[in-house]
């Protein structure tokens, strides 16, 4: 039996997978501390983990977008979004998070620190005190590698010089952004007996261990990751406050089953849900909305034939559905592909849009933009459910994400990880 602490934040849908890796370690008879944003607590505390809130870290108190760490909605480019996770949850923190981070250890000392990627403050704390450390990213892959386009950007794969070029100069450009962090990231090694680094990426990089929560036939950036990332297959626990439901149709009701679910965090996504709603309500099609909870259903209008709540289980429907209609939060993308079931994709930020352009790039879905009129949102939903093809390459995808979780080996690895010999401090 091995200690883990697990250093997270309020992700929206970056939750479930995260404690759905405690869950896993739990019932192999292993012990797990979650360091976590204080409205975790009852998701923490279902899956048999104990629980320790961030205190002085920037951390959210209730489900209110006012007290979002990021707000990201607000931002009008790419970069700006880039800059703000930089310097109010990457970087900007990382002290709290290491100071705290560090009192978690010294308490509770762990055999291994299972991290955010975007805790580099737990990891610096971690690795001060010799600890091995893990990197979970559950999502696609999201740092900068030559051969990909760079997270945030949504484009697909390079075709030809152009786009190699095209590539290059966003990379360079995405540097640039975070390459402002890294004075201050050195300041808090130093202050916990590490060497500097020469990128801010290198703190995440250099970790024992990176877990990709993705697929890596669905992800096109696997063949470019460094050598201690592994991909161990998506982890579709369903988030805690999912609510069971009873579908208002007859069970023989042949109308094709289209599930709509957009972010778990606010994104300012009501009109967008209702313009949905409005292009569902003419068709003949039956359509469960799930809202999330930052959005009241109640503040949505549908005809008979769209059952709106805010929250249920997504697996139990996407067995029956023809159509998922998402904003492309990676937990909804994937779930929807393990159950062979195209997409209409409406990304809002985030890398959501590079979830998408992977979608297409399959063939599993169509991409709009989060503008998109009610018109051009009926069109796509007919055009993917009229058209096999879409639903022959989500097949596709199933059967492969169903043999890479067959052979997933998370648990085994974070056990071999767990057990090496603590390290010396890096000082050089």
């Amino acid at each position: 039996m091995s200690r883990y602490l697990f250093a997270i934040w309020d992700g929206g849908g970056a939750v479930a997978p995260e404690l759905g890796v405690a869950r896993r370690l739990i019932e192999n008879g292993h012990q797990v501390r979650v360091l976590a944003d204080p409205t975790l607590r009852a998701q923490v505390a279902a899956v048999g983990a104990t629980f320790s809130p961030w205190v002085r870290t920037p951390h959210r108190t209730s489900n209110d977008p006012s007290g979002d760490v990021v707000k990201d909605w607000e931002v009008r480019t790419p970069f700006e979004g880039l800059r703000r996770m930089r310097d109010r949850l990457i970087g900007g923190p990382a002290e709290l998070v290491a100071s705290e981070t560090a009192e978690q250890i010294g308490d509770y000392s762990p055999d291994a620190l299972m991290a955010d990627y975007f805790m580099f403050g737990a990891m610096i704390a971690a690795q001060g005190a010799g600890l091995p450390v893990a990197a979970v990213m559950p999502n696609i892959w999201a740092l900068p590698v030559r051969g990909v386009p760079p997270i945030a950007a949504g484009f697909p794969l390079a075709q030809g010089v152009p786009g190699r070029v095209r590539d290059a100069m966003l990379i360079a450009l995405v540097n640039r952004v975070f390459a402002k962090g890294l004075p201050a990231l050195n300041q808090v090694r130093d202050r916990h007996g590490l060497r500097p680094l020469q990128s801010f990426y290198d703190q995440v990089l250099g970790v024992d261990r990176i877990f990709v929560l993705s697929s890596s036939t669905f992800d096109y950036a696997s063949p470019f990751v460094p050598a201690n990332v592994s991909y161990a297959g998506p982890v579709l626990d369903e988030p805690q406050w999912a609510v069971p439901w009873v579908p208002p149709w007859s069970e023989d009701d042949a109308r094709p089953l289209i599930l709509v679910g957009l972010s778990s965090t606010f994104q300012n996504q009501g009109d967008l849900l209702q313009r949905i709603i409005d292009a569902l309500s003419t068709m003949p099609v039956r359509a469960v909305v799930t809202t999330g909870p930052m959005i009241d259903p109640d503040a949505l209008t549908a005809n008979s034939n769209v059952s709106v709540v805010r929250a249920v289980p997504h697996g139990p429907i996407m067995e029956k559905a023809a159509l998922v209609v998402t904003h492309c939060g990676h937990g909804t993308a994937l779930k929807a592909l393990a159950a062979g079931v195209p997409m209409v994709c409406l990304p809002m930020g985030r890398d959501q849009d590079d979830t998408a352009a992977r979608i297409v790039h399959h063939g599993a879905g169509v991409r709009l933009a989060p503008n998109a009129s009610t018109e051009k949102i009926r069109r796509a939903v007919a055009e993917v459910l009229e058209r096999d093809s879409y639903r022959l390459a989500a097949a596709q995808l199933s059967s492969s994400i169903t043999a890479e979780l067959a052979s997933s080996r998370l648990v085994e690895e974070l056990g071999s990880l767990a057990s090496k010999p603590n390290q010396p401090r890096q000082r050089s």
